[in-house]
């Protein structure tokens, strides 16, 4: 029997580069703690956020059910190790605050592809193929192997998952996993979230086809123009065609790769003929 899955949403960083507080950034009309706050708990048992011994009395976070880093200058991994600590038998969704894409769907996702037979499961990253620590679920097995790469002198989670036994899938929103570090980025991803997701249908064939491991799919995506999408979907399968040496279809149309797409559109990427 799988164990239960509680939440913790990793609210203990120092925000250096932002230089203000990023779980109190507002994307949605809320600070990005309650939001997180409010996707996580809908999908589990009990939820935590996770902080610093320093910001226990913070207004933001004292509304919450909290779990105290019981290590310092150690990053999000005291954050997972103290909730596994206090919770040993569970299993964790952990969660990054400062993740504005991040949706219930993908949230759901995680879940329903949970192997609780393995360490963690974790999404890929959409930017380097590299497995995403901070929207993962770590079973209660993890703890041990957590601890012993703690004896070891590590504290990166990403190293952590690339050595353990993990299950890595690809997110359904290529956008979904971008966290906001920078003033900049915070200024795009408002611009971004002011345009809502799309629903587009996707076809592939010949080598994009064997690439994606797929012929078609549909996907929610916040691109603009077929060419965003070629690019998000680059960061999400081994692609090796560069876009200009592709011809797009806009709903069974050859388009121009600056065409705006809209929601419900269906879009196919062609490539060169073999010989030809």
């Amino acid at each position: 029997m799988s164990a239960p899955v509680y939440g913790l949403v990793l609210a203990g960083g120092k925000s250096l580069r932002m230089h203000t507080d990023k779980a109190a950034l507002s994307y949605h009309g809320r600070s990005q703690l309650t939001e997180a706050m409010r996707l996580v708990t809908a999908l589990v048992q009990r939820a935590f956020v996770s902080v610093r011994a320093d910001q226990v009395d913070d207004p933001l976070r004292a509304g919450f059910a909290q779990i105290i880093d019981r290590e310092v200058n150690m990053g999000p991994i005291a954050g997972i190790m103290a909730a596994q600590a206090q919770f040993p038998d569970v299993a964790w969704l952990v969660v990054a605050c400062d993740l504005p894409f991040l949706d219930a769907r993908t949230l759901e996702h995680l879940l329903a592809a949970r192997d609780a037979a393995r360490a963690a499961t974790a999404y890929v990253s959409n930017h380097d193929g590299l497995p995403e620590p901070l929207c993962a679920i770590y079973e209660p097995a993890s703890g041990e192997a957590l601890e012993a790469y703690l004896r070891e002198g590590r504290q990166c989670p990403r190293k952590f998952l690339l050595k353990g036994d993990v299950h890595l899938i690809a997110a359904p929103d290529a956008r979904a996993l971008d966290n906001i570090n920078t003033r900049a980025e915070y200024d795009a991803a408002l611009v971004a979230l002011a345009s809502p997701a799309k629903r587009i249908r996707v076809q592939y064939y010949a080598l994009l086809r064997e690439e994606a491991g797929k012929s078609e799919e549909a996907l929610a995506t916040r691109a603009a123009t077929p060419r965003e999408l070629y690019e998000e979907l680059q960061a999400r399968y081994p692609f090796s065609l560069a876009a200009p040496m592709l011809k797009v279809a806009v709903n069974d149309e050859f388009s121009d790769w600056a065409q705006t797409l809209v929601d419900g559109d269906r879009v196919v990427f062609i490539p060169p003929v073999a010989g030809g």
